[in-house]
C-alpha cells in the first residue's frame, strides 16, 4: 500500500450500514466521505428515491451518472472513504475493499428504524430493490453485487454496532500499511 492517504471502498446492501459506517471511518481518518448515491441525485433533481429508482430501471442514465460521479470524486487528489453499493467494484485500486453484510431481517429492521413505515411494505420493497439492482449490474456492468469474495474483508454486522466495525476496518488497513 502506498504511503499517501488510502482510498477506502466500502459495499454492502441497503441496511447493512455502508453510510453509517463509511461516514465513522472517514471521521476518525481524517478522509474526504464520498457517498453519492441515487438518493442524492434524486434530492438534486427534486425527485423521489422511488422515482429514480423507476428511471433507472430502463435509463442506463442513471446508474452511470452516479457511478461516473462517485468515482470521479474518489479518485480526486487525497485519501477517502468511498461508500456505495459498487464501491469495491468500481474503485478497484482502492487500498482496501470492505463488504458489509446483513441479513434480511436486520437490514429491515435498520431500514425501518431509519426511514420508518410499514414493515411488510419496507420488506417488499426492498427485496424489490435488490432484485432489480442486481440485475442493473449485471445488465450495465457484468457486475454481481451476490459475489463479494474479492473484497480484502467481509464483516457480517448482524450484531456489531457501526462503531465496532470502524474499528475492524481501521485496523485491518493499519495492518496492510
Amino acid at each position: 500500500m502506498s504511503k499517501q492517504e488510502p482510498k477506502i471502498a466500502i459495499s454492502g446492501k441497503s441496511g447493512c450500514g455502508n453510510t453509517t459506517v463509511s461516514r465513522l471511518v472517514a471521521e476518525k481518518l481524517g478522509l474526504r466521505f464520498i457517498n453519492f448515491t441515487f438518493r442524492t441525485l434524486a434530492q438534486e433533481m427534486g425527485l423521489t428515491l422511488e422515482e429514480v429508482l423507476k428511471k433507472a430501471k430502463d435509463d442506463e442514465w442513471w446508474d452511470r451518472e452516479v457511478d461516473r460521479r462517485q468515482v470521479e470524486l474518489a479518485r480526486q487528489d487525497g485519501g477517502c472513504v468511498l461508500g456505495s453499493r459498487l464501491a469495491i467494484w468500481m474503485l478497484p485500486e482502492a487500498d482496501l475493499k470492505v463488504y458489509l453484510k446483513a441479513s434480511p431481517e436486520v437490514r429491515l429492521e435498520r431500514i425501518y428504524k431509519r426511514e420508518g413505515g410499514d414493515r411488510a411494505a419496507l420488506a417488499s420493497f426492498t427485496a424489490k430493490r435488490d432484485r432489480q439492482d442486481r440485475e442493473r449490474y449485471l445488465r450495465l456492468y457484468n457486475i454481481d453485487n451476490n459475489d463479494y469474495h474479492f473484497a480484502d474483508i467481509i464483516i457480517d454486522t448482524d450484531h456489531m454496532e457501526p462503531e465496532g466495525i470502524a474499528e475492524l476496518i481501521i485496523r485491518t488497513l493499519r495492518k496492510k500499511e
